[in-house]
C-alpha cells in the first residue's frame, strides 16, 4: 500500500476502522471515491458531516432522530399504550421491518453484563420506570436477545415491573437462542411479535 499517495493511505485506513470494513474492501471504496466526479465526493462528505450534527437521541425513546422526538413517538396513528423494549435502535429496526407491531418504542442502550461491568445504572432502565404509568400504558413488550445478557435484562425489568399491573410479555419462540434481532428474518419477526407470551 505504500506505493499509493499519503490522502489514499489515510482513507483507506479510516474506512478500514469501519465494522465489517477490511483493507480490501477500504481500498475498493477509496478508489471509487477517488474516480467519483467531485459532486459525489463533496456530496458523501457532506452528508457524513450533517449525520454527526443532525443525528440526536429521541428524548422519549432514545432512537435516532433529527428533531427532538423522533417519528415513531410523534406519529398520531401509533399505538402509545403499547412499549417495545429493545437494546438498540437497529433491533428497533429490525422489529419495524416485520411490519408486525404498531406501537412504541423504549431502547435501553445495551444489556446488563455483571462481567463487563454493566448494571441497571448504565443503561435506560430508570427512565422504562418512568415511562411505565399504569392505565397509559396497557403492555411492555421485552424484545432483547434471547442470550444471557438479554435474558439477564428481560429478568431484571420483569422483577421491576411486575407490582405495575401492566401486562409484560416477552417476544415468542422463532428468534432462536443466542439470535440477533437485527439479521432475522422479517416473517420470523413478525411471528415472534405475534405469539409474544406473558409472565
Amino acid at each position: 500500500m505504500t506505493h499509493y499517495p499519503e490522502p489514499i493511505i489515510k482513507l483507506i485506513q479510516s474506512l478500514s476502522r469501519l465494522p465489517g470494513i477490511g483493507k480490501k474492501t477500504a481500498e475498493r471504496l477509496t478508489l471509487h471515491i477517488l474516480h467519483a466526479s467531485p459532486g459525489e465526493a463533496a456530496t458523501l462528505a457532506a452528508d457524513i458531516i450533517e449525520l454527526k450534527s443532525s443525528i440526536r437521541l429521541c428524548e422519549i425513546c432514545f432512537s435516532f432522530s433529527d428533531q427532538e422526538r423522533c417519528k415513531i413517538c410523534t406519529d398520531p396513528s401509533r399505538d402509545k399504550s403499547l412499549i417495545c423494549v429493545v437494546e438498540n435502535p437497529t433491533d428497533m429496526a429490525a422489529v419495524e421491518k416485520s411490519k408486525g407491531y404498531h406501537g412504541i418504542y423504549h431502547i435501553l442502550g445495551g444489556l446488563l453484563s455483571p462481567i463487563d461491568g454493566i448494571g441497571p445504572d448504565d443503561i435506560r432502565i430508570r427512565e422504562l420506570m418512568k415511562r411505565a404509568v399504569p392505565g397509559k400504558i396497557q403492555e411492555i413488550i421485552l424484545a432483547t436477545k434471547t442470550n444471557v445478557e438479554g435474558e439477564a435484562t428481560a429478568s431484571y425489568i420483569l422483577a421491576k415491573l411486575k407490582k405495575t399491573n401492566i401486562r409484560l410479555t416477552r417476544i415468542a419462540s422463532g428468534i432462536p437462542m443466542g439470535g440477533d434481532l437485527q439479521y432475522i428474518d422479517h416473517l420470523t419477526m413478525q411471528k415472534a411479535m405475534e405469539k409474544r407470551y406473558g409472565f
